[in-house]
Formats: structure tokens, sequence, C-alpha cells
């Protein structure tokens, strides 16, 4: 089953524009200059049920203005979209009783009272009996560890707990689909893999088909099966994200310090010295000619190591080597 279905979907926004300083004309004043601006560029892609699919891009992609054309928010200039059989700018009241979302710099929870009070409202909007609100609540506030915070008022959660919280509201009603606008911005390593935990657990028990956007690659790993990335409004790249790491993140930078100093000409063969100080180094390296395994153990022949730390290149720059390689074979 077909959950989301989007052809040649495209947004503009016409935004005017006064001539600056105390030079600019009269007409200028009174007639002032129009801006169009294509935040999507006639997009398609398929979401099916069941599946968790990443949308990521640069700041300014097109993400979050999808994500509103896909709920209702915005009405497209020009495409069609399909969501659970429902066209969502035309039919958003019915719709909205089947999806559940999350802005995650937008809350929905009210802040000054507990999130039980918002669950409890939720579950009146969406004509769910008393009975079957409890049983809800209970359900999700165990899925999501939330038990000891649904009495405390939201402003004094913590941004992890709060945003539990609000994924947890967007439950409420069993939504056949969730649609989630960076729902880990700002949170810690801990919390982020809870909600990551959470979600992929709903995906699996209750069948929720989950759309989500992200700047961070660890919510890709963690929840995406399949990715597209868009850029300046148009889809660059799209395929399963197990072919995305392979092709694209081979390169790793490594951070470790030593017990004791380190030479100055500190070298090893097939990787770049990036940064070499009294007790540390980093180095950066591509899998693809050296496994990470052989790295590690050159270093640990080096020296009594104390810290070690492994990263993959920044999602910005994975999606700008994309984007470049696009341009170059449109060129």
């Amino acid at each position: 089953m077909t959950v989301i279905q989007i052809s040649n979907l495209r947004k503009t926004f016409t935004t005017k524009r006064k001539a600056a300083g105390l030079g600019g004309s009269l007409r200028s004043i009174f007639r002032p200059e129009r801006r169009v601006t294509e935040a999507v560029r006639g997009i398609t892609f398929g979401l099916q049920a069941g599946e968790r699919l990443g949308l990521i891009g640069p700041n300014g992609a097109g993400k979050s203005t999808t994500i509103k054309m896909l709920t209702g928010i915005l009405f497209p200039t020009d495409g069609e979209a399909s969501v659970l059989g429902y066209i969502p700018w035309k039919e958003r009241r019915q719709l909205a009783y089947h999806i559940g979302t999350v802005f995650g710099q937008r809350p929905q929870l009210w802040y000054h009272l507990p999130a039980i009070d918002t669950f409890q409202l939720f579950g009146k909007i969406y004509e769910l009996e008393d009975k079957a609100i409890k049983q809800r609540i209970g359900f999700l506030a165990e899925a999501f560890e939330i038990e000891d915070l649904l009495e405390t008022p939201v402003r004094k959660l913590s941004l992890g707990q709060r945003m539990r919280c609000e994924i947890a509201a967007s439950l409420i009603h069993r939504p056949k689909l969730l649609l989630l606008d960076e729902p880990s911005i700002g949170l810690d390593v801990v919390a982020k893999q809870r909600i990551r935990d959470t979600i992929r657990r709903m995906n699996e028990v209750e069948g929720v088909s989950v759309l989500l956007t992200s700047h961070d690659a660890g919510d890709l790993e963690a929840l995406c099966k399949r990715v597209i990335i868009i850029n300046h409004g148009q889809i660059v790249y799209q395929d399963r994200v197990s072919n995305l790491k392979r092709h694209y993140l081979t390169t790793k930078e490594v951070g470790v310090r030593y017990a004791q100093r380190i030479p100055g000409n500190f070298a090893m063969e097939n990787v770049n010295i990036l940064k070499v100080g009294k007790y540390g180094v980093k180095l950066g390296f591509n899998t693809s000619e050296i496994p990470a395994d052989v790295v590690l153990a050159r270093l640990a022949e080096k020296g009594d190591l104390v810290d070690i730390t492994i990263s993959d290149p920044s999602l910005e720059e994975v999606i700008a080597n994309i984007y470049q390689e696009v341009e170059e074979a449109q060129a």
C-alpha cells in the first residue's frame, strides 16, 4: 500500500521588497519589487506502508516546506500529492485523524501544564473514549519511558524529556503515518538514542510509517532504510541508506590521546595526519583503501591510548559532494 505519493510537487513564495535607503523612488515604495523564490521544484517520490524514509538536505533545501504541504498546512503552487488517499490541502481535517506530526522547533504541548493534560485533550479532539485514552496514555508512557514525567509541567522538563512527550502526543490517536521534522535537534546523545529506539519500536509494533527530516546522520542510520536528498528544492539523490553509506561515508576521522608525549614526526602509511599535539593526534582515512581495524591497531602500537573517537564526515559535506556530482554530470 502506498502511504504517500507525490508527483511534480512545486511551491513558490512571492515576497515584496522595497528599495533600500533614502534614494528609493516613490514608485519603489508604493509598487515594491516582487521576488519569487522556488522552495520546492517538481519533486516526485513515494512512501510505502511501514517504511521509514529519510528526507534530508541543507538548510533551505525545501524539506520543511514539503512536510507542510503533506500535512495540508501549505498549498502547493503546482503538482499532485496523495497522503493515505487524501489530498492534504483539500482534505486536511480528515487527514489529521490518520497522521501524527512533530516539528522539532514548534512545540505542541502546553508549556505551563503537565504533558498528561495535552494527551487527554488530544484524545478528546480525536474523539477517543475515556477508557481508550487512558489505555493509550499508559502504553505510550511505558514505551517512551515518561511515566514519571506526565504530571510535571512541560516548562520544567529537559529538552530530551519534552521531545519524548511531543512524539508520544503525536501518537495518541494511533496514526498510520508519522511526520517528523528535525525531532532530534539540540538533543544529547542519550536523548537521541532513546527517541530513535522508541520510534523504531512503534514502527515495528504498530506498523506506523515514518517520514523523517534531519541533519543528523545518526538518525538516518538508526531509523531509515531509504533516503532522499534534496537541494535547492530538487531531488538530487535517492537510494537505500546502506548504499549511501557504502558510496559516500567511506571517509573517517579518528582522534586519539596517548598517556605519554608523542613525537612531532608522527606518521602513518595510507592516512592523512590532520593535527598533531603533545599527547594527541587527529587523522583521516578512507575505509575503501585501509580498514578501520588496521588503523586502530597501528595507533595502539604507538603508545598507551587514553581516549579515542571516530567520526563520519558531516552530512552537509556528504550532501555537497552528491550535489556536486549531479551538477558535473549535468554539465
